[in-house]
């Protein structure tokens, strides 16, 4: 009888009565593919995850390098546009007057709205609002006129070789029967930097206010 033969005779259902080179072939396997299930289940299902994690490991550390690349490619080009950006802040900063400037940039807003032909009913400058290195000095203007000489006064504003803004504009008549003598109600606000003991003095104050939120927050 052919091996082949054999096999076909075999009863699957009584395996003890198996030719023993049969059986250990049918347990060898058997053995294989449990191994190999086990296998499948316990190593390549945790081996697995962990490759995908160094794939998007990969994917990420690739995406950072090209951005740093193209950083380093245009290393130059961010050094020339920071030089550009301080150059303009410093030609902005070199507009901002010292706190000796400030009375004589006062008499020039307010002789702007006299040479436009205007009546000063208010000038009255405000406390002065200290922000991260200028301080910002608002000024409350009332003046009276005609639309033409409001216009050439917001151009003599604009003409300060200081930066002056205009805020809460506000245009209304004299009185009821008058159209073209106007009311313009507006504040004013210029600016000025602050020196370097003003600035230390921001800074420490800062720097005690923190120290102070820190002490609370242990308690």
């Amino acid at each position: 009888m052919s091996l082949l033969e054999e096999l076909r005779s075999l009863d699957p259902r009584d395996p003890g009565r198996w030719p023993l080179p049969v059986l250990a072939g049918a347990v060898g396997a058997w053995l294989i593919v449990l191994t190999a299930f086990l296998i499948y289940m316990f190593v390549w299902q945790t081996e697995r995850s962990q490759l995908t994690r160094y794939q998007n490991d990969e994917r990420q550390l690739r995406t950072e390098f090209r951005t740093k690349h193209e950083k380093a490619v245009n290393l130059q080009v961010y050094k020339q546009q920071l030089t550009d950006i301080e150059r303009s802040f410093g030609a902005l900063l070199r507009q901002l007057p010292g706190k000796t400037e400030v009375p004589s940039l006062l008499v020039d807003i307010s002789q702007a709205g006299l040479a436009a032909g205007l009546q000063q009913k208010l000038f009255q400058p405000g406390p002065e609002v200290k922000k991260d290195f200028y301080a910002e000095l608002p000024i409350r203007i009332e003046l009276t006129g005609s639309y033409h000489q409001f216009g050439q006064f917001v151009s003599n504003i604009a003409a300060l070789p200081r930066i002056v803004t205009l805020h809460d504009i506000s245009i209304k008549p004299q009185s009821k029967n008058s159209y073209d003598a106007l009311v313009l109600d507006l504040t004013a606000k210029t600016y000025r930097y602050l020196d370097e003991e003003e600035l230390a003095a921001a800074e420490a104050a800062k720097a005690a206010a923190e120290h102070k939120t820190r002490g609370r927050g242990r308690r």
